[in-house]
């Protein structure tokens, strides 16, 4: 889910919190930077996905898998809301 919110403030030409802005996760990173940190993630989740047990036989782990993908898109609607509120 980190791929998202970095991709769409990178492509758009906008400046977007990265880990490596100054202060770390505070302060933004320019959109090339957010792109970049945007295909790292996406390539980092798709090696776990392909190299974990998630199959298409499995119907559990597919199900713990997207509530896991839920839960983390809450989480980072939640800190991202707390960042334009400041």
């Amino acid at each position: 889910m980190n791929v998202v919110p970095h991709l769409i403030h990178g492509v758009s030409g906008d400046p977007f919190p990265s880990p490596f802005s100054d202060p770390p996760g505070k302060g933004l990173s320019s959109p090339t930077v957010n792109v970049l940190w945007g295909c790292l993630n996406l390539l980092i989740g798709y090696l776990l996905f392909r190299f974990s047990k998630i199959s298409h036989a499995n119907k559990l782990s597919l199900v713990i898998f997207f509530l896991g993908i839920v839960v983390m898109a809450v989480q980072l609607s939640i800190v991202f809301m707390e960042k334009v509120k400041m």
